[in-house]
Formats: C-alpha cells, sequence, structure tokens
C-alpha cells in the first residue's frame, strides 16, 4: 500500500525546479515572487551604480584640475559656482575666515552632488539584510505544508514530504542568490562612494586655498608690494 502511495505521489509531481515552483503553495509562490523583483531590482541599482561612480570620479579628477566654473557644468560647475559666490558675497572677515566660509560652500555642493549617487543604496542594503529571512519564512512555510501533508495522508514516506521540502530549500536558495550580490555591491559602492568624498575634500581644500589667497588683501598688497619694489633697468647700470 505505501508503494502505491509513493508511485502516485512520485507520478503527480514535477521534480524539476520549475515544476517545484508552480506547485508550490501560493505563500511560497508569493515569497519567490518577492525575493525574484527584488533581486532584479539590486542589479539594476548595480549596473546604474558602476556607470554613476565612474562618472564621479571623472567629475572629481576635472575638479581637481579646474579653478573657475565658467563654461563647466556638471560636479565640478556646480561646486565651483558655490565657492565663487560665497567668496563674492560681503563679509567683514580676515582672510582664514572666509577660506572656512568658501570650504563650507563648496563642500556643501559637493555632498548634494554625492546624494544624487548614494540613491539606491538603501535598497541594497536592506535587500542584503532582509532577503534571507524572506527566503527563511518561505522555508519555515514548505516544512510546514510538508508535515501536514504527513498528517493528512498517515504517511511519512519520503514521497509525502520530499515536494515540500524541496519547495523550501529551493525559496532559501533564492532568497540567498538575491541577498549575495546586494551585501557585495553595497559594500563595494560604500567603500568607492567613501574614497571619492576623500579626494573631493582634497580638491575642495586646494580650490578653497588658491581662491582665498588670489583675492585676499594681504595677497593683493604683497603683489603691490613686490611690483612696487621692482627697480627698471637704467642704461649704464649692471642688472
Amino acid at each position: 500500500m505505501e508503494e502505491e502511495i509513493a508511485v502516485t505521489a512520485t507520478t503527480h509531481h514535477d521534480y524539476s525546479v520549475w515544476g517545484l515552483l508552480m506547485q508550490a503553495d501560493p505563500v511560497v509562490k508569493g515569497v519567490i515572487v518577492l525575493l525574484v523583483v527584488a533581486s532584479v531590482a539590486c542589479w539594476a541599482i548595480t549596473f546604474e551604480k558602476i556607470v554613476r561612480i565612474s562618472w564621479l570620479n571623472g567629475a572629481i579628477r576635472r575638479l581637481a584640475k579646474t579653478r573657475s566654473s565658467k563654461g563647466r557644468g556638471g560636479l565640478s560647475g556646480a561646486v565651483l559656482a558655490a565657492g565663487e559666490t560665497e567668496l563674492e558675497a560681503e563679509f567683514d572677515d580676515n582672510s582664514t575666515e572666509r577660506r572656512f566660509r568658501v570650504e563650507n560652500a563648496m563642500r556643501h555642493a559637493f555632498k548634494a552632488q554625492l546624494q544624487k549617487v548614494e540613491t539606491g543604496l538603501p535598497f541594497l542594503a536592506t535587500t542584503g539584510s532582509a532577503a534571507p529571512f524572506i527566503g527563511l519564512f518561505g522555508t519555515v512555510w514548505g516544512i510546514v505544508n510538508s508535515f501536514t501533508a504527513i498528517a493528512q495522508q498517515k504517511d511519512t514516506s519520503l514521497a509525502v514530504v520530499a515536494p515540500g521540502i524541496a519547495e523550501a530549500l529551493i525559496v532559501t536558495a533564492i532568497g540567498l542568490a538575491a541577498a549575495i550580490p546586494a551585501v557585495v555591491a553595497y559594500n563595494q559602492f560604500s567603500v568607492s562612494l567613501g574614497r571619492a568624498y576623500t579626494r573631493g575634500n582634497d580638491a575642495i581644500m586646494d580650490i578653497a586655498r588658491e581662491l582665498t589667497e588670489e583675492d585676499s588683501p594681504d595677497a593683493q598688497q604683497a603683489k603691490r608690494v613686490r611690483r612696487d619694489n621692482v627697480e627698471p633697468l637704467r642704461a649704464g647700470k649692471p642688472s
């Protein structure tokens, strides 16, 4: 009798991965669909971030080589324009305070550009941390269905519990497949953005120093003194 039940169960189940997914419980199917959608979204964000971070690195390199916002767009133009606007503002301050104001204005503009690149990273972090637990929920649900099938059929043969357990393990695998790339991508992008932020801050410090030194009254006075101290050459006087 047990052999007949096992044969019947085998003939009614397709044990391929696709067949098990199609025969899964509606709750398990819902979990699988959720994980697949999250995985597709994570891959889309990953490819988009690869392009955006490559653009960001190029923009920071251009920023480090540029000292004027004229004819500049994107990140370098926005950051330099913020610094120039703050430099032209009328405040009764010394060169150190002026440099601090210019640096702050440029850093705020730089952070605003970085925030555009960071969009989507929280989703990667959420998927990386939540997907295994969502998959575990589907796993537990599939195992519960397997034990329910044992109670209903009053049979403990492997043919009765195998479909539910297989479905549960597939959900676990899908959860891990969604979580692992998301965690790797999030960590890599976080490191890349941290390095980009450091390089951008270094460039901003150099630009702010040069802008404030050129605009500083002391620097202008020093230039005038050097110019006035240059004695013109006269005929018959050795140079």
